[in-house]
């Protein structure tokens, strides 16, 4: 299933979407050995506009709204926090418990609710995470603040122990936009028991940096971070975290470890890498004098060489089969600082043999076309290829990949109706059984459910 350059154009009724790709899917497919076996041949078909003009899906499917930004929550205790971007769903019995990130900075419309709650780590902050349970036909049972007082959280990564970590997309200090206490961290979340999450813990080993997204070694224990900064100079990078207590568990991070940024001699910038299966050997992991930053920002410290960097560092999860570390960067722009422009790569760090490869590149129709910038949050589809989350501006889709790679729109957000609105879709993961795709809208903040005849082919 090795790709050859080529261009291809997905069209759903008057909407278009021109995006080039380059590079083999297969080696995606593997975070789920099953994905790719099955599945639609070309996609699910042509949208079906929603006559109540929120979300646009295949004929057959349908969705649910399980929560809305500025609504009470169940539970009690506020109103729906807005600004909804990464998620995890975690499956007990017959009920699903989604953890889910609220971008919230101290202008947000609805923010973080943390008046009396134990889940508070500062209360001049206000991002944080709410928990959803929902039961077996989908009704929200549950709505609860699981953390608060967080600042800007943006993505996360589920650990081999079910839990949730999520990541602070800031490196804001205490005295900063009101904020009593310093942030830039990762803390765990546990989707089952919110007492656990009570006294939240910073783990300050992990780094203090514009933090978003992580996945784990389930036979290692070791951790690979993203890191989203995006924009002037340095750029961000790519960092693994080798824990004290590897063991795992919730709670194990809190013994502390090793923080370390990636070098690869031949690649000081990710954007300059432009073919597709290039792979580069003797990697090393140059260790952060700073974790903490305390006066300097992890990324522009002092290492024995070139640390190496990529802009909008996002998406990153672990892909069993192969025993590799996947990472995303969603888009590259010189004036952003990148040496070159892309419109999405996709890395593979093998750690048994110590290599990075380019697996997937997307280009735009030309240099300047911004109508796609992929990929976002992602996950593997249980009836073959990807579903990719959409991240730019005016409208935004769900994006799907056939078996064989081929692209095909999946869904699109009709609820974009401001220059000042955020439309992107985020948080995409399917239920255990594969009956539901989960994903969110961050503005205004939606959680929706979908199903529908996932086996169709077409």
């Amino acid at each position: 299933m090795a790709l050859s350059r080529r261009d291809f154009l997905v069209r759903t009724g008057a909407a278009g979407l021109a995006v080039g790709i380059a590079g083999s899917v297969e080696t995606l497919f593997t975070a789920n050995p099953a994905a790719g076996v099955t599945g639609p041949r070309t996609g699910y078909g042509p949208l079906v506009p929603d006559p109540k003009g929120i979300l646009d899906l295949p004929r057959g499917f349908s969705y649910r709204i399980l929560s809305r930004e500025g609504t009470p929550m169940k539970s009690g205790g506020g109103l729906v926090p807005s600004r909804h971007d990464g998620m995890g769903s975690f499956a007990l019995g017959q009920r699903t418990h989604l953890v889910r990130n609220h971008e919230c900075n101290p202008t947000a419309p609805q923010k973080v609710p943390t008046a009396g709650l134990a889940t508070t780590y500062d209360p001049g902050a206000a991002g944080g995470t709410t928990n959803l349970v929902l039961s077996a036909d989908l009704r929200t049972k549950e709505e609860y603040v699981s953390l608060g007082g967080t600042a800007i959280n943006c993505s996360g990564g589920i650990t081999p122990w079910r839990t949730w970590l999520t990541c602070e997309e800031t490196e804001d200090k205490a005295g900063v936009n009101g904020y009593t206490k310093d942030h830039g961290w990762i803390f765990e979340v546990d989707p089952f028991d919110n007492g656990r999450n009570a006294d939240p813990f910073p783990l300050k080993a992990m780094g203090r940096f514009m933090h978003e997204a992580v996945a784990v070694d389930p036979d290692t224990g070791i951790l690979y971070e993203t890191e989203d900064a995006f924009s002037g100079a340095p750029l961000g990078s790519y960092y693994r975290f080798l824990p004290n207590n590897p063991r795992g568990g919730y709670g194990s991070l809190r013994a502390g470890g090793t923080l370390q940024a990636l070098h690869v001699p031949e690649v000081k910038d990710l954007s300059t890498v432009r073919k597709a299966g290039a792979t580069f050997g003797g990697i090393e992991w140059f260790d952060v004098p700073d974790p903490e930053a305390t006066t300097t920002p992890t990324r522009a410290q002092v290492y024995p060489a070139h640390i190496t960097r990529g802009q909008k560092l996002e998406g990153a999860w672990w892909g069993n089969s192969n025993h590799s570390a996947y990472f995303v960067s969603s888009f590259a722009k010189p004036d952003d600082g990148s040496a070159d422009s892309h419109e999405g790569q996709v890395w593979r760090y093998d750690p048994r043999a110590n290599t990075l490869t380019l697996e997937l590149i997307f280009t735009g129709a030309d240099a300047t076309d911004d109508t796609y910038e992929a990929p976002d949050n992602m996950c593997v589809s249980p009836y073959g290829g990807l579903m990719i989350c959409e991240d730019s501006s005016g409208e935004n889709y769900m994006i799907g990949t056939t078996a064989a790679g081929e692209p095909f729109i999946f869904a699109r957000n009709r609820q974009y109706t401001a220059p000042e609105e955020t439309g992107e879709l985020s948080g995409v993961s399917f239920s255990r059984d594969g009956r539901v795709m989960f994903f969110n809208v961050y503005d205004p903040g939606t959680t929706f459910a979908v199903t529908g005849p996932w086996r169709r082919q077409k």
